[in-house]
């Protein structure tokens, strides 16, 4: 979509984009996400005029997301405040969306969030492109009324009070045992590691809690997940088959190879006629472009993703002007995995690339090398898979804990998290519903 400026439209003071060779360039960051965010604690502020334009003013350790479903976490221990990460002005965060992208003439179409009827255009000198993606549907009905899906602090709470509701409603007179199990039943749509990792802490959530608070109900709890293909196929075999081993070896834990075609209020309808009734059901199952990223005549790739070249500017804009990093982009030439692991990367990558650009310096092109994938599979075991070395159980827990506490945002988070963990040690989960 491309956007003029009408006379009559307010444009921001603060982007003018008659930049003189004295001043700072404007280098406007969409989203708050791990590429985004990455960028901004990277690039150089003094160089460039920082504006940040995110519908939502914190960074999110998606990683630790599932913890907070089940109150092992709090929220707030795995967020940060964008305004606390180094501006040089408190007024460069713009709690907005965009809409609407011109890169000939270097102008973005933005909608406040608190009020969607102000709407207002910023000029840029570079735009880095991270909104993230949305879950995708597929198109199977019911999905988008009935699912709850698991990527930001809101998902989470939705689901912890579902969660927490159906507990409490089983636990009601009048509620017959059909209808118990029913409300018991989760079923969770995807076998990646969000959805293994949730079923994870669900798991363990059931056998340290439920048998403590809701004894008597216990045996009427039970988790099916639901996966047409493979459980975690991104990673080794042997890891792949202990995971599958440890969950078909829990109780009222089940696994079911198939895929889902409808979703009603309390129940899940396969591909094979089988319904699943279920008072929760999670959906975690790939990614769809937000509806930015479809409005953008740009080029894409066959699922929507922008296209970029290996330095990760998008393709058919001026060079150096336009990056697009993280779920929303795709490179030309050499596709990478949807992973934060990768969108943090090309964040410090394009910041770096963005300094040495304002002295007038070449860069070369991205490349990328994985670190390893880590997932939590409950009962203190955990996967590891690292070009080096391939572990499994107590062990992979521990680095599991370890790698994710030295990798929050701030050493606020790092403070926090271990306290959480050692209250719910100690005292285990909060169930408070609120």
């Amino acid at each position: 979509m491309r956007v003029g400026i009408p006379k009559s439209v307010y444009v921001c003071r603060n982007c003018s984009s008659s930049v003189s060779r004295t001043q700072r360039q404007k280098l406007v960051i969409l989203g708050t996400g791990w590429g985004s965010y990455s960028v901004l604690k990277t690039v150089d502020k003094r160089l460039y005029d920082v504006i940040v334009v995110s519908p939502r003013n914190h960074f999110l350790f998606t990683p630790l997301l599932c913890s907070t479903t089940v109150g092992t976490l709090e929220f707030r221990s795995i967020i940060e405040p964008v305004r606390n990460t180094g501006f040089r002005r408190t007024d460069h965060f713009h709690l907005s969306r965009a809409c609407g992208l011109d890169p000939e003439k270097k102008i973005l179409s933005c909608e406040s969030v608190l009020r969607p009827s102000l709407t207002y255009y910023l000029k840029y000198d570079k735009l880095v492109i991270g909104v993230g993606a949305l879950s995708n549907t597929f198109g199977v009905p019911g999905v988008e009324e009935h699912a709850f899906y698991l990527k930001e602090i809101g998902d989470a709470r939705k689901i912890r009070n579902r969660i927490l509701s159906n507990f409490e409603l089983a636990l009601q007179p009048g509620i017959d045992e059909d209808e118990c199990r029913q409300l018991l039943h989760t079923v969770i749509v995807g076998g990646g590691p969000t959805g293994v990792e949730f079923g994870a802490e669900l798991y363990d959530f059931v056998e340290q809690d439920c048998s403590r608070l809701y004894q008597q109900k216990q045996q009427n709890v039970s988790v099916t997940l639901v996966e047409s293909n493979q459980i975690l196929s991104s990673f080794d075999e042997r890891l792949r088959k202990y995971a599958e081993k440890k969950i078909k070896e829990r109780d009222r834990f089940n696994m079911i190879q198939s895929s889902v075609v409808e979703v009603k209020p309390t129940s899940v309808t396969l591909k094979n006629g089988q319904v699943l009734p279920c008072g929760l059901v999670v959906w975690s199952t790939g990614l769809a472009p937000r509806s930015f990223i479809k409005t953008l005549n740009l080029p894409k790739n066959s699922i929507g993703q922008v296209l970029t070249d290996m330095n990760l500017r998008v393709c058919d804009t001026p060079k150096g002007e336009v990056f697009a990093i993280g779920d929303c982009a795709d490179i030309e030439d050499m596709p990478l995995p949807c992973t934060a692991q990768v969108a943090e990367r090309q964040g410090r990558y394009v910041a770096k690339q963005l300094n040495e650009l304002s002295l007038n310096k070449t860069f070369p092109p991205l490349k990328f090398q994985s670190v390893g994938m880590l997932a939590y599979i409950g009962n203190y075991q955990a996967l590891a898979d690292t070009p080096e070395v391939k572990l499994r159980g107590f062990t992979s827990w521990l680095l599991w804990r370890s790698a994710y506490l030295t990798r929050l945002g701030s050493w606020r988070l790092r403070w926090q998290v271990p306290m959480d963990w050692l209250k719910t040690l100690i005292y285990g989960r909060d169930i408070s519903r609120f």
